[in-house]
């Protein structure tokens, strides 16, 4: 293919490899993954619709779930359909636009999910550990800053990648090994240097990873340290049933990406890359919502935390 570099982007196309590697498996995966986004369209959007028309849930922590689910379901919408398309079609192509927007709308909501379940510890923190103070700390105002903060930040980082990732030289036809067009597969086929990029990319998810997990992580040792002190044992089953469930998608979360993106020079095969990312693009946004509705198959019980939390003498 021949290009001018004036006119570069408008040509450079891109084939995402996806799992072409087991050609006897596509429909199974497809299936597979078919029945996973469907369930996490529904899901997240029967979770952002239950919220929104039971006044019972019109407290901050459902607020920050609603907003979850709501980055989950784009989430997923971004990345999914793309993935479904390489399994059936032969043309596996991509433009250059697309593949750049794909990268920074799907990482930008990564970076927002992650700040948004830190935000979700401190308002249990909140909740279980100044319950007298509840309300008035964790006012309408101060959710909303700390949601609009998130998605500010969410798109922060990835867009100062994103500018360095433009001023990369491509050409003609490129084979990305990975089914989306994540940030270390897309830089890789690149003919310029990519190792300022690819410090910068280290270090903006380490301080992610850092001071988020701090924040959960300070959080729920203040919290274990008041549950285990409550007298009332009803207080403190439902307290940690609220935690399990949101410890349980940040292990998921964190897990996958600290493995893939705060290891300094990853010896991670690129199959191995492609698996884990299946976890924190298709795995995690369907099993959100599943992890808290089933703790949530009686969503009251959440005000009854804190009016146990409130009743106990520990706590106050």
């Amino acid at each position: 293919m021949v290009i001018t570099e004036s006119n570069q982007s408008s040509v450079i196309t891109f084939m995402l490899l996806g799992f072409t590697d087991y050609p006897e498996l596509k429909v199974f995966l497809f299936l597979v993954f078919l029945a996973m986004y469907i369930i996490t369209v529904i899901g997240n959007l029967g979770m952002i619709l239950i919220i929104r028309m039971n006044p019972k849930l019109h407290t901050p922590m459902y607020y920050f779930l609603s907003h979850l689910s709501f980055v989950d379901f784009c989430y997923s919408s971004i990345v999914t359909p793309k993935l479904l398309e390489n399994l059936v079609m032969e043309d596996k192509s991509i433009f250059y636009s697309s593949c750049m927007l794909q990268y920074f709308l799907s990482c930008t909501a990564v970076v927002t999910e992650s700040f948004l379940l830190a935000v979700m510890a401190y308002d249990r923190f909140v909740a279980i550990c100044n319950p007298l103070l509840y309300t008035i700390a964790m006012s309408q105002r101060l959710c909303a800053l700390l949601v609009t903060g998130s998605y500010l930040w969410g798109m922060f980082g990835p867009f100062v990648l994103l500018c360095f990732a433009l001023q990369l030289t491509f050409s003609g036809y490129k084979i990305i090994n990975h089914f989306f067009c994540e940030y270390t597969a897309l830089i890789s086929v690149s003919s310029s240097d990519i190792r300022t990029p690819h410090l910068l990319l280290f270090g903006f998810a380490t301080f992610n990873e850092v001071s988020t997990l701090i924040i959960i992580l300070a959080s729920y040792t203040f919290i274990f340290a008041t549950v285990i002190k409550m007298n009332s044992a009803s207080g403190r089953h439902k307290a940690f049933s609220t935690c399990a469930s949101h410890l349980t998608a940040i292990i998921i979360f964190h897990g996958t990406i600290l493995s893939l993106y705060c290891v300094p020079n990853s010896k991670n095969s690129r199959h191995t890359v492609k698996v884990a990312s299946v976890f924190y693009t298709v795995v995690n946004p369907m099993l959100n919502p599943l992890i808290y509705s089933l703790r949530n198959k009686d969503v009251k019980e959440d005000s009854e935390i804190l009016s146990a939390a409130k009743n106990d003498p520990e706590t106050n």
